[in-house]
Order: structure tokens, then sequence, then C-alpha cells
């Protein structure tokens, strides 16, 4: 299972938000810095989001975006405002190794489609959920996208993606622990690579997350962020535990 830790940024800078929550943000300085020493600390890729474009779909730290993906010894997988084909080309041939679009997955999933068949392995959705999957979140979590978490996996079956990012939006930002049940469910339904995202707050939980086994596939990542952060976990710890069940 791969780590990937995650940087948000908004403003230029690097933040952690509480469940998406805009009004209950941490700041932690520069975002290359911040890559940069995931990345010196052996971090193979790091996981992005702009933030302010998720909420809005305009580029707002692109740029900060761009100089990570070139400033790093490692592949970034990015999101946030993915919302076009135009979106989706800068970044990648900016260095970025792969986009994840989750409003445009919701409200153009022939976009999705066409990219991944363009670019294979650089094209992933964002699959970001209230409820146990019952509903998903766009645009930046503000707006209900109309559909659950399933249906969005059954609609991108035969989609070429390179992974599906999974996030329970409820444990986000606030160290509850991953949704071991949500993602065993996910691991039984998707087709794909499954990345993890939301809760972990241990090497416990990673490990956890390591040995989850549905019908003999597992899942291929976890995003993490506000454990490595804060320093609660360290992130050779973390890799480690990452490694645990390969």
């Amino acid at each position: 299972m791969e780590l990937y830790p995650a940087i948000d940024v908004r403003g230029g800078v690097a933040v952690r938000l509480a469940q998406g929550d805009f009004d209950r943000e941490d700041r932690y300085g520069d975002p290359l810095d911040l890559a940069r020493r995931y990345v010196a600390a052996g971090a193979r890729w790091i996981h992005v989001v702009d933030l302010d474009a998720a909420r809005t779909g305009e580029p707002a730290n692109r740029d900060v975006v761009l100089a990570i993906a070139a400033g790093v010894d490692a592949q970034v997988q990015c999101g946030g405002g993915v919302r076009s084909a135009a979106d989706a080309e800068e970044l990648l041939q900016g260095g970025v190794a792969r986009v994840v679009l989750g409003t445009a997955a919701v409200s153009d999933p022939g976009l999705v489609a066409g990219l991944a068949e363009r670019f294979p392995g650089g094209v992933a959705v964002g699959l970001d959920h209230r409820g146990a999957g019952r509903e998903l979140a766009v645009e930046g979590w503000r707006r209900a996208g109309g559909t659950s978490l399933a249906a969005a996996l059954a609609r991108f079956g035969g989609v070429d993606l390179g992974a599906v990012v999974v996030t329970a939006i409820e444990r986000d930002g606030v160290m509850a622990g991953p949704d071991l049940r949500g993602l065993a469910a996910v691991l039984g339904a998707a087709g794909h690579p499954v990345i993890a995202s939301g809760g972990v707050r241990s090497a416990d939980d990673l490990r956890r997350l390591a040995s989850l086994e549905v019908r003999g596939r597992r899942l291929s990542g976890a995003v993490v962020g506000r454990a490595l952060v804060d320093g609660s976990l360290a992130l050779e710890e973390a890799l480690a535990a990452c490694a645990a069940s390969a």
C-alpha cells in the first residue's frame, strides 16, 4: 500500500481543514517546503489539493501545484478544481503524474472517460462522501452531488482509471480513524485501484488499512494529512506501516 502524504493549499499556504470546514483551518507554511520534507523522509508520492479551486473551479494555486511537481523527486497526484480537459492537460504536461477529478466526475463523467483514454494511468476520480456513502459532495464539499458512492463506482466501472480516491468527509482532518467498513465495501465493488482518505491518526490505522482484503483485493494507497503535518505520526513510521502486509 502506497503512502500519499497530503498537502492542501489555500491562498498559497499549506493548510489542514477539519471535515472540509474552511472556518476550521490550521496553517503550515510553504507547501513546497513541506513537500520537500516529506520526500526527504522517503515519500514516493505527494497528494496535493488546491482547496480554493475545489470551491470555485478557478486555478487559484496552480502555480504552487506546478512548483511542487517540478521541485520534488516524487510523483504528484493533484486534485481540486480539475474540471476541464485544459485543466488536466496543464497539470499533466506540467509534471503532475495523476490528476483527480471530483466535481467533474459527477457533473461530466464523459470528460473523465475521455481524459482516461488519452492519459492512461494519469486520471483518477475523487469520490468524497457523507453518510456512509449515501451522498457524494462536490464543489469543495459545499454542495450535494445528487448521487451515491455506489452509483458513482458503477458509472466508472468500464473506464480505465488510474485510481479511485475515496474520502469519508466526516473523518477527514479530525483523526477519527479510517472508515474500514466503508472501504471494504468499495473494494468489493470497484475494479480500480482504491486509495483511502480520511481519518488516519496512527501507524496502527495504516496497518489496518494495509491488511484490509476483500476477495483478494487490497487498497493501493492511503492519503494521510493532519497526523503527519502535526507530527503525531512520523513519515518513516507511516511508510513502514504501509508496507506491513507486503
